[in-house]
């Protein structure tokens, strides 16, 4: 029987809240979508990390949607100061998953947002506007891609398996750039944007992901996808993942022992 927290948690993601993450992403997707070819302003946060007018942008449009709704909740968000009114709810907002690619004019990249209830993640939209698919999870609700039920692969064997990757944008910077890890996983399987990453992997596109030092708006509303797809998410140690956590691993769970072990072996 379920516990009053959880029940709580799942009334939390009450359909009002799941119809303004969903329209909200939507109308910042399809912004950047339509921006996409477009010549962009691209600046610096600190030696390494950009940022553009379109992650800034398609931010301030799910900002302003959520305070129009709700005033009274806490914003945490990639490129705006976060809040601390001391709600029990929290949205989690990343607008533009994969701004280096964007700036390229790449088209692989999507907007996540996901909401918190008493630090419990109970919804989680993620929504790629190139291929207008929409990923979205409810705490003890599953998981659904264009309101179809996804889940995690079947796959067994590592060395049959397709995995996926990220690696830091400090990469030339720090000795921790995932480069050990990359290089010991791919002579095991067939041969980024962690929040679509981690929705490939709950709809079963690919059999796992790992990736290392990742904010809690990269991960929140992917992580509660696979959570509700099946997945096994972890951190590197095989530890239960919190947002707090900056290492991130996630599989269909067949195969999440030889993941976890592969990457362990990188650092020995």
């Amino acid at each position: 029987m379920m516990d009053m927290e959880a029940t709580g948690a799942i009334i939390a993601a009450s359909s009002d809240y799941r119809q303004l993450a969903v329209s909200a992403v939507r109308r910042a997707g399809d912004y950047l979508k339509k921006h996409l070819h477009r010549r962009h302003d691209v600046r610096f946060k600190g030696e390494i990390g950009i940022v553009t007018e379109a992650d800034q942008q398609a931010e301030s449009m799910i900002i302003a949607a959520i305070h129009q709704q709700y005033p009274g909740h806490d914003i945490l968000a990639e490129e705006s100061p976060a809040t601390h009114i001391g709600s029990l709810y929290r949205w989690l907002i990343d607008p533009l998953d994969g701004t280096t690619n964007y700036a390229h004019g790449y088209p692989v990249f999507c907007v996540s947002l996901a909401l918190e209830w008493e630090g419990t993640c109970v919804l989680g939209v993620v929504f790629n506007p190139m291929l207008e698919e929409m990923f979205v999870a409810e705490k003890g609700r599953g998981a659904f891609l264009n309101d179809k039920p996804i889940a995690a692969s079947e796959t067994t064997d590592l060395s049959r398996s397709l995995l996926a990757t990220g690696f830091p944008y400090d990469i030339r910077l720090t000795k921790e750039n995932n480069m050990d890890h990359f290089e010991s996983m791919a002579v095991k399987v067939q041969a980024g944007s962690a929040a679509l990453d981690l929705a490939y992997v709950a709809a079963g596109r690919f059999d796992g992901f790992w990736e290392l030092k990742l904010k809690p708006w990269d991960t929140a509303a992917g992580c509660l996808l696979v959570e509700e797809a099946g997945v096994v998410v972890t951190d590197l140690n095989g530890e239960t993942f919190t947002l707090t956590a900056p290492h991130v691993v996630a599989s269909n769970g067949k195969i999440h022992g030889d993941i976890l072990s592969v990457l362990r072996g990188a650092n020995s």
